[in-house]
């Protein structure tokens, strides 16, 4: 039989870090060995989250009760500064050189250290574990993914916003200016901890924009297409909060560039994903329901009322595929395996 992955999930008591454990539950090549959640350490994780009692889960426990030297891949599922200073000590000096990562906060998604603190409002405290970070879009860095020790998940917006434009900006169908992205999340995109702007009397039967013009995605968004444009682009990136658990939907306002029509772009985005498992190009209209517990991401592509405009609209799960889904298929593709392994979820209807 051969030897299963070891698996530490470091932050195992946030939403992402409950997802990890529904979908590596079911995966066959890892266990689950380590559950770190250094306010909770002692406790069952069944205790945080009574849908798991039934799959004899570790303990949660403190960081520092955990020999790494003994885990062969740790995901990172901790607020934005945070994983700096965790995988700074694990890393450093050359320790645990053998451990790859896999970080699903912003702490290593954006290059410039500089840019970090511009959107972050907080030095980069790890500059030296930077350069070795890739940028984990899975369908789009997969070559370097497979090479790298320590990759920084995308973003759950970026993801839904990227994935349609790059493919369209690589070719040059359009325009790199006044790209508008308009986006709505369910209320898992805040994270667990309590916020009265998140309770639910605050956001049940509502919809509300919030950091407009000033999102922290935005940096994220810019940076991926500037590399891909040669050249710097800047958005207009609004996000939304719906009063729903989980789900994005990102409607995108872009200009065609001369020449090109809108079955130009349809042919673009089929070309680009037919081999992917995960993003399907649709006639239709995407509806977060067709992805809801998935690691799918549905792109629908249709001409503008107005001429030589399009609009596109991505559906995906924030919590799968623009965060835990994502991170498990960069470990498929880090270990060489197949990047199905573990994802092969059906949509929850209704």
């Amino acid at each position: 039989m051969t030897k299963k992955l070891r698996v530490a999930i470091i932050g195992a008591s946030g939403y992402t870090g409950a997802e990890l454990i529904r979908i590596l539950i079911n995966h066959e090549k890892v266990e689950i060995v380590a559950l770190i959640a250094n306010s909770n350490a002692g406790q069952k994780i069944e205790q945080l989250y009574p849908h798991l009692v039934h799959y004899n889960l570790p303990d949660l426990k403190k960081i520092e009760e955990i020999n790494f030297a003994e885990i062969d891949v740790a995901f990172g599922c901790l607020p934005h500064t945070t994983s700096q200073e965790t995988f700074k000590k694990l890393l450093g000096d050359g320790k645990n050189s053998h451990l790859k990562i896999i970080d699903l906060s912003a702490d290593f998604r954006l290059e410039n250290p500089d840019d970090y603190q511009q959107w972050y409002e907080h030095e980069h405290i790890a500059k030296d574990l930077q350069p070795q970070a890739v940028y984990g879009l899975s369908e789009i860095h997969r070559n370097k993914i497979r090479k790298s020790n320590l990759v920084a998940c995308p973003g759950c917006y970026p993801t839904s916003a990227l994935l349609p434009l790059i493919p369209l900006l690589e070719n040059n169908l359009i325009q790199k200016t006044d790209i508008i992205i308009d986006s709505k999340s369910g209320i898992t995109g805040a994270g667990r901890s309590v916020k009265q702007s998140n309770l639910f009397c605050e956001i049940n039967e509502s919809v509300k924009a919030y950091s407009i013009g000033k999102h922290r995605h935005t940096g994220e968004i810019e940076q991926e297409l500037s590399k891909i444009s040669g050249e710097k682009v800047k958005i207009d990136f609004t996000p939304h909060l719906l009063p729903i658990n989980r789900g994005i939907i990102s409607t995108i306002y872009a200009k065609l560039n001369p020449k090109f029509s809108i079955t130009d772009i349809q042919n673009c985005l089929e070309k680009k994903y037919e081999d992917e498992p995960f993003v399907k190009i649709i006639d239709g209209e995407p509806n977060i329901k067709d992805v809801a517990g998935t690691n799918f991401c549905v792109i629908t592509a249709k001409a503008a009322r107005t001429s030589g405009k399009i609009i596109l609209v991505s559906v995906i799960d924030n919590l799968c595929k623009g965060a835990s889904g994502q991170a498990v298929q960069n470990m498929n593709i880090m270990f060489g395996f197949d990047e199905k392994t573990g994802l092969g979820m059906t949509p929850i209807f209704p």
